[in-house]
């Protein structure tokens, strides 16, 4: 699991809990439809399990 993941935020965190606009800004996700490349780690695709109702992920090339 050394590649890379592409996360895009499609919905907004406003009204979510305080624990999953965390995930979001860990992510490094700052706006609506920005996008991230991050290494794949168990950490990284635990927080993306977290917040899946609020972003978009694929494998980047």
């Amino acid at each position: 699991m050394s590649g890379k993941i592409k996360v895009t935020l499609v919905k907004s965190p406003i009204g979510t809990i305080e624990s999953h606009r965390a995930c979001v800004r860990g992510l490094g996700l700052r706006r609506m439809n920005h996008s991230v490349v991050l290494e794949d780690t168990p950490s990284v695709r635990g927080m993306i399990t977290k917040v899946n109702y609020l972003v978009k992920s694929e494998v980047a090339q």
